[in-house]
């Protein structure tokens, strides 16, 4: 008999395209893929099956397909229809427990690998430049996917002790983009016009999403050689970008508003449904974050065929022209930097004049 691999969270399009991708593994013999909402997309010959990860339903199919390795995707930041922020932030916490409270009395299960996220990092003003797997954050999450994600975090480091002999990966992925990309700060991106921290321009990792698929692959066989690749890894493209190089590169002009009344620019595109605006979000927008990825290479033994500014450049171009050429969008904002940084009356070269720098296109 071959592999039985259970996935969650197989509505949205990740989930769906890793489905697909487990299934052509020649030591794969069943796939299970659950979600409580039917996908709108086909998922091969693997059996769906509509239940909610809350529900003690789970510990069932764990026993009844024989399971031995869980891919638990359906750890979002985004609703996937009706119920809004609650029905996410229960589906991933309480789902979460739930799945692994099953996954602890199966016998069967070998094998755990969880998606997460490097928002679990925080951002703040004091962090490191680069943060490793071993850095902890100056400040705990307070709120929305960053908080449900280091609480699911929490709970897998206590599965994990309960069950050593299960091999646990956690995979904490930077911003994902591609063309389907569904995440918040995808979102974020294809607003017409992008607020931004008056007076920053953090730096930002992003991860393709056909990287996210084949490092869930990887992190997903060999349950016999579990020590090999247990373990929490960074998953990232090389390179940083800044927000600014970000919305030169899509043609978007910049909002800047101070950052007091950032948090209320949030709650109205929240109310319009126009993004995920959440706290941890502007916090990003404000102090940005970047990851160690050694270990990925090192340990995992993945290496992304997508950079960060190769990611970026796939998304962009799924999304169109924006409002302003990049080039018209760039050279206008060369013109307004080297204006604002030309002495003006009364101001020489040793003037008390402040000066603005800006990152290159």
């Amino acid at each position: 008999m071959g592999k039985a691999v259970l996935v969650t969270g197989v509505a949205r399009q990740l989930g769906g395209r890793f489905v697909h991708r487990v299934q052509r593994d020649p030591d794969v013999d069943r796939v299970i893929a659950v979600d409580a909402e039917a996908p709108g997309h086909d998922l091969g010959e693997a059996l769906f099956v509509r239940a909610d990860i809350r529900q003690p339903t789970i510990g069932r199919l764990l026993a009844e397909y024989d399971v031995d390795t869980v891919v638990h995707l359906d750890v979002t930041g985004t609703p996937l229809g009706a119920g809004g922020r609650t029905a996410v932030k229960e589906t991933n916490v309480i789902g979460t427990m739930q799945l692994l409270g099953a996954c602890q009395k199966s016998p069967s299960v070998q094998r755990l690998v969880v998606k997460s996220t490097t928002s679990v990092y925080g951002s703040a003003p004091r962090d490191p430049a680069v943060f490793t797997e071993a850095t902890p954050p100056k400040s705990l999450p307070g709120g929305g996917f960053a908080k449900d994600a280091a609480e699911v975090e929490g709970y897998v480091r206590g599965f994990a002790r309960r069950r050593p002999d299960v091999a646990v990966c956690v995979l904490r992925f930077a911003n994902i983009l591609g063309p389907a990309a569904d995440t918040p700060f995808a979102e974020y991106l294809s607003l017409p016009v992008l607020p931004t921290v008056f007076g920053y321009d953090p730096r930002l990792q992003f991860v393709h999403e056909d990287d996210v698929i084949d490092v869930l692959r990887i992190a997903s066989r060999e349950p016999r050689r579990a020590t090999l690749n247990s373990g929490t890894f960074n998953i990232a493209g090389d390179g940083v970008l800044t927000l600014s190089q970000c919305s030169r590169r899509l043609g978007r002009p910049t909002m800047p508003v101070l950052l007091p009344a950032v948090r209320w620019v949030g709650s109205a595109l929240r109310t319009v449904g126009a993004t995920d605006f959440s706290t941890e979000q502007i916090r990003l927008l404000t102090h940005g974050r970047v990851v160690s990825t050694v270990q990925m290479r090192e340990t995992l033994g993945f290496e992304p065929a997508y950079t960060t500014v190769e990611a970026f450049a796939d998304f962009a171009r799924s999304r169109g022209r924006g409002l302003l050429p990049p080039t018209v969008l760039g050279r206008a904002v060369d013109r307004i930097a080297d204006r604002v940084a030309q002495p003006g009356p009364g101001r020489g070269a040793g003037g008390t004049g402040a000066t603005t720098t800006h990152s290159g296109g």
